[in-house]
């Protein structure tokens, strides 16, 4: 699935992955491909990233090839057709 993350100064990361778990407000949650259409608030915490990534992700703590993260204070997400958007503080 395609993922972009967005903050208000920024776009923090685009690129495809595997599978995203974020800090829900109401509990943490994953997304994975072709998930049903979804819009969520976040609370602060950490969102972890599968996929393949390189160091030119430079806004991501890159884990390993396959892992990244981000830490956020809070934020929005939005699952459409195959597309994740998540806007974040």
């Amino acid at each position: 699935m395609f993922v972009e993350i967005v903050s208000p100064e920024k776009t923090l990361f685009t690129g495809d992955v595997s599978s995203v778990h974020l800090p829900g407000s109401e509990g943490s949650f994953q997304i994975l491909n072709n998930h049903a259409p979804i819009v969520s608030t976040l609370k602060e915490g950490l969102i972890k990233l599968k996929g393949k990534f390189d160091n030119k992700s430079e806004n991501l703590n890159i884990i390993n090839s396959n892992e990244a993260s981000l830490e956020i204070q809070s934020g929005v997400v939005e699952m459409k057709k195959n597309k994740l958007i998540i806007l974040v503080d």
